[in-house]
């Protein structure tokens, strides 16, 4: 089975949108999926989301199941380390966050105290249950670190989501902790990762990630990835600091 987690387009947040250049950035998403042939269309409940992958699903004349399980990963607000102020869980400062080895640790992320004060745990749980359910519907059932193929195939299917709730997912598929991938990597917005599901033995399968916030269907429209998810590249360029 083939499983590609989408990333809505540019978003306009207080409209729950899309912007603009998202609007381009998901016809160009439609452009390339609109050549696969898909099983099956997932979507956040959120309005940036959906807008993405109406774009595709009008193309191709498909439906999408809306799974609020999908919708941008938001337990509590917590605490900052240090300093007390509020912020959402996958947004640290790298001088804070690196300082707390137990963050990089695939079972032991979700035990620090404003992790647990914000019940990211409870939430992650739900997210990965909901995703385990899905994939059991699919054929693959999890069974601890591994899943369990009751119905072999080579199917697609199309996940239309957000970036935190995508490395939530990830970190689930792939056993690492998710707190790496919120603050080591960038889905640019309309961004394609890819997952395939491996059978090495007979009946026992895992995914392995392909490629990761591919974008490369807006470079052959000659767009460049949208800045959004990103923070400034120098602290004198201008652009997004906090």
């Amino acid at each position: 089975m083939r499983l590609l987690i989408v990333r809505h387009g540019e978003p306009d947040y207080e409209e729950d949108s899309l912007t603009e250049t998202g609007w381009k950035e998901a016809e160009a998403l439609a452009d390339r999926l609109s050549k696969l042939t898909v099983k099956k269309f997932y979507c956040s409940s959120l309005g940036r989301a959906r807008d993405t992958a109406a774009v595709t699903l009008k193309r191709m004349n498909r439906e999408a199941e809306i799974c609020p399980w999908l919708r941008e990963f938001s337990p509590p607000y917590i605490k900052y380390p240090g300093t007390g102020e509020k912020h959402i869980c996958w947004d640290w400062l790298p001088q804070d966050w690196t300082e707390i080895s137990s963050l990089y640790d695939r079972s032991r992320w979700m035990d620090h105290p404003a992790m647990i004060n914000a019940d990211v745990r409870e939430y992650y749980e739900y997210v990965v249950s909901e995703l385990d359910k899905l994939l059991a519907l699919h054929g693959y059932e999890r069974d601890g670190k591994i899943y369990r193929v009751t119905e072999p195939n080579r199917d697609t299917i199309v996940l239309f989501c957000h970036f935190g709730v995508e490395c939530v997912l990830l970190s689930h598929l792939l056993h690492l902790p998710a707190f790496v991938l919120w603050h080591g990597t960038v889905a640019p917005p309309a961004s394609v990762t890819t997952l395939y599901t491996e059978e090495r033995r007979e009946g026992i399968a895992s995914f392995r990630m392909q490629s990761f916030g591919d974008i490369s269907h807006l470079y052959v429209k000659g767009m460049e990835p949208s800045f959004a998810a990103r923070f400034c590249e120098t602290w004198d360029s201008g652009e997004r600091r906090d």
